[in-house]
């Protein structure tokens, strides 16, 4: 085939994407091979692609496509997540640019909607995903609200509600007033914050003194039903006993006692709000407390506040900070840095709230799942995560599954006329369940009301490498018993709550067994500063323009690179290019080879030597290579491989084998070579997938069908450690002759001698060298004075220069070679003078002084005696 003079990315992809699909190269069905499994992360399916998508799906596609090729039945499992949250905030965006509110539709109208949104921007990030080479069985592709996923989850509903583990209760939540719903506690962000702590004046009651009361929420004091004080503490014991006026409010509250109370906190005196305080509301539940809940859902004040109704909960604590002034019921006000809750998904103000909510009971749960990991059946990399994991399974809370939220799998609980529910995977299960209940058989299913409520997204992607196999409908079928569990999970710590402890218990509750084997954390994807790429600070590129102007797999390349397991990659585009250039270099070294032409003539003992020390080098790379993937160590793979193509066969071997111009190679070597060539696009292929089935089908001829990713990774069959450590010296022997050239300005065409003055030498690579650096004759012999000398360890070889060089300016340059000297030697000198020095110093330390006296002294010589010899 032709060759183009230049490498173009954008004519070869498309290519070959085509054709692996056209081959069902990316397909798998249970056989009698070993498995590999690996479930995608399901990106929202509303999603677009970006840096993280980039590296965690260039990660899993390495480990596939590397599987497929040491014999493995791989299968990588596509799909998208519905993200209740996320894409139900879109459709409402949509709807409101069009005029409608959410409540002016009915349940069934907005899902329609959500469905409309859903199947128009749905998939977009699976097509992207084909652009960087992702080997997906894509007609297993799975969408957490499809018929199998969301019978799964319904049914998992029912069995933890019908073991004791799902149950139903009003606790106090973590509110998010944008979206209008609960969240679970790992959906919180903590963010340190810059704000004030307000000194409130509590007036106590029949008395005319006060009560200062510490806070950093004013605008909650219409809550307040007491004031707590530490019994231990004597600056309020006066206050045993007594009640407080709630200032502005004019409520009449108790004074209670709890050792709960930090007497060092402000004043000692807390204001209690069971109702929008995770601790005040424990102090409640203990002291028997009326609780008001002062806020609407959506953080503006409620009519039980009875000031500031419908007023935001911001503005409010900037008003009342005015107005308790104005009262002369704000003591003083101090700056102050603390902690606030912010939702993860919307950004805001994170209320905490008592509401009636759907939880699942964590303990037996955390339980299974934190042996596994700490006795490394699951093994994490960098097992670093091991201690975070560890730290949030021993202090687990119960898990708020509900949120108000129409998009999602709707919780299957059915409530009764007459009060109490039943929960079942169907409304016709539902019906039976309740005639049962009540003993009521007129029962129809519109007496019945099914919960308004959603489930938790991260309650279906629990569930992900069960389901996606359909083992929680059908446990136990042929795909689940083959492709689980899965082999490598690649995934962001982030998540590691959210999902990868979830999915452990998951596994373990309806499998019995670990989801998968290895957890390969990524870093977090940051611009060359160290910050987080985000769209606020316009820091990061568009992922489908940078494959367009370096190709796939130059971004590719780029990003492994910069990414070791665990540590956060600072990404730079110069790496992308570093990806560009290693593309063009690999097709010029095809282009190379193709060009030459071959004949029927004898094998130059030069390429013996490269072709025997080339397989060595190679099985010792292979083995190298091997040992990397095992430890997880991908970066390091890539750059194992690298080298092996661009340092020792393009620089070293091609260089060795090449015939000389418009000469003909012998046969033997051309075969090698290309046999050479193909293994290595073999190694390179999980990395760099288009180019190394464009040179692979361009090497030889091949039949329609064939391809580079299906063929088996080469073995490390040739060990030659002896060899590779010779040849070392050899590359040091001629990097010194190239030396002498580049200094002296010697052409290559020009031969040389070399000299073998002093030390052992092994005739063995004379053909080798000769070649590499154009050599005349290798032989023993003394320099004389034109000569050039350099070491290769102990050997001493020298390079007769003759008339080749300028005596004068050789002459110069050892003069002030020999002036350095001097100065050297006199710091020496100084040093080994001072008999305090010598009587004091170690004597490892004076020993390495009078060594290096000597060597200078020797240098001096050596260098005198050249230029009496130059000067004849």
């Amino acid at each position: 085939m032709e060759l183009a003079s230049k490498y173009n990315p954008a004519d070869i992809e498309s290519k070959w994407y085509q054709y692996w699909i056209d081959h069902a190269f990316f397909a798998s069905k249970p056989d009698g091979r070993e498995p590999y499994t690996i479930v995608i992360p399901p990106p929202n399916v509303t999603g677009v692609l970006h840096m993280g998508h980039m590296l965690n799906n260039t990660i899993q596609d390495i480990l596939v496509r590397r599987a497929r090729m040491t014999g493995k039945n791989a299968c990588w499992v596509p799909g998208t997540d519905h993200a209740s949250i996320a894409t139900e905030a879109k459709v409402v965006n949509r709807l409101a640019q069009q005029g409608v509110k959410k409540t002016d539709l009915s349940r069934e109208d907005f899902l329609k909607h959500a469905w409309d949104w859903t199947d128009e921007h749905g998939g977009i990030i699976l097509k992207q995903l084909r652009k960087l080479g992702a080997s997906c069985d894509w007609d297993r592709t799975a969408f957490t609200m499809d018929d199998v996923r969301s019978e799964s989850v319904l049914k998992v509903f029912c069995d933890l509600y019908n073991k004791g583990l799902i149950y139903r209760g009003v606790r106090m939540v973590n509110w998010d007033p944008q979206a209008l719903t609960a969240l679970s506690d790992e959906e919180v962000i903590f963010k340190e914050q810059q704000g004030k702590l307000y000194y409130l004046r509590y007036k106590i009651e029949g008395e005319d003194g006060y009560a200062v009361v510490a806070t950093t929420r004013p605008e909650t004091i219409m809550g307040d039903t007491a004031m707590c004080i530490n019994p231990n503490d004597p600056k309020n014991a006066h206050l045993k006993g007594k009640k407080v006026i709630v200032p502005l409010v004019g409520r009449v509250i108790p004074v209670i006692e709890d050792d709960y109370v930090d007497i060092e906190f402000g004043t000692g005196c807390l204001k209690v709000t069971p109702a929008h305080d995770v601790n005040d509301y424990m102090l409640g539940e203990k002291y028997n407390l009326p609780s008001i809940d002062i806020f609407n859902d959506n953080g503006t004040l409620s009519a039980a506040a009875g000031l500031y109704v419908g007023i935001d909960r911001f503005e409010v604590r900037t008003q009342i900070e005015k107005d308790l002034a104005a009262a002369d019921l704000l003591e003083k006000v101090e700056a102050y840095t603390n902690k606030v809750g912010y939702s993860e998904r919307t950004n805001v103000v994170i209320e905490p709230k008592l509401s009636m909510q759907w939880f699942l009971k964590m303990e037996h749960l955390a339980e299974i799942a934190l042996k596994p990991v700490m006795d490394d059946d699951i093994k994490f990399y960098p097992a670093k995560y091991k201690n975070t994991y560890r730290h949030w399974l021993e202090n687990i809370k119960d898990w708020c599954i509900s949120r108000q939220l129409w998009w999602g799998h709707r919780i299957p609980a059915w409530f009764l006329p007459e009060g109490g529910y039943v929960v079942a995977e169907t409304a016709e299960k539902a019906l039976e369940a309740a005639r049962e209940k009540t003993g009521n058989n007129e029962l129809q299913l519109s007496d019945l009301r099914q919960d308004e409520d959603c489930l938790d997204t991260w309650f279906s992607s629990w569930l992900w490498p069960i389901a996606l196999f359909d083992g929680i409908r059908r446990p136990g079928n042929e795909e689940i018993n083959y492709y689980y569990p899965t082999a490598d999970l690649v995934t962001g710590p982030d998540i590691i709550f959210f999902w990868v402890a979830r999915m452990i218990m998951a596994g373990y509750e309806y499998e019995g067994k670990m989801p998968f084997k290895n957890v390969y954390f990524t870093g977090i994807v940051r611009d060359n500063l160290g910050r987080k790429m985000s769209k606020s600070l316009g820091n990061s590129p568009d992922p489908l323009e940078l494959i367009e102007r370096f190709g796939a797999d130059g971004v590719r390349m780029g990003m492994m690179l910069a990414a070791p397991a665990g540590n956060d990659i600072l990404f730079d585009e110069s790496l992308c290019e570093q990806g560009r250039n290693f593309n063009n270099k690999i097709w010029n070294a095809l282009r190379l080879v193709k060009g030459w032409q071959v004949a029927d003539i004898e094998q130059p003992e030069s390429s013996k030597i490269a072709i025997d020390w080339f397989n060595a080098q190679l099985s010792a790379t292979i083995d190298e290579l091997n040992d990397d993937f095992d430890k997880y160590r991908l970066s390091e793979a890539l750059m194992t491989v690298y080298k092996l193509f661009w340092d020792e066969f393009s620089s070293w071997y091609l260089e060795l084998v090449k015939p000389a111009y418009q000469q003909p190679i012998d046969a033997a070597t051309y075969a090698a070579t290309l046999a050479f060539f193909e293994k290595l696009t073999l190694l390179l292929h999980p990395f760099m997938p288009f180019i190394t089935e464009e040179i692979w089908q361009a090497l030889t001829d091949r039949k329609s069908g064939e391809s580079v990713m299906v063929e088996q990774m080469p073995t490390a069959d040739y060990k030659n450690a002896d060899l590779l450590r010779d040849f070392e010296l050899v590359k040091e022997l001629i990097a010194g002759v190239r030396s002498v050239r580049l200094e002296r300005n010697i052409p290559t065409k020009e031969a040389l001698t070399l000299c073998i003055a002093s030390g052992e030498h092994n005739d063995a690579y004379n053909s080798v060298i000769a070649k590499l650096c154009n050599l005349e004759v290798i032989e023993r012999g003394d320099k004389d004075a034109t000569s050039a000398s350099f070491m290769v360890r102990t050997t001493e070889y020298a390079v007769p220069l003759g008339n080749m060089i300028n005596a004068d300016e050789e002459i110069a340059k050892m003069e002030a070679e020999i002036g350095y000297l001097q100065g050297f030697l006199k710091s020496v000198m100084v040093k080994l003078s001072n008999e305090r020095f010598v009587a004091n110093a170690k004597p490892e330390v004076v020993e390495n002084e009078r060594k290096k006296q000597a060597d200078a002294e020797s240098k001096i010589q050596t260098l005198q005696e050249s230029i009496q010899q130059l000067k004849g």
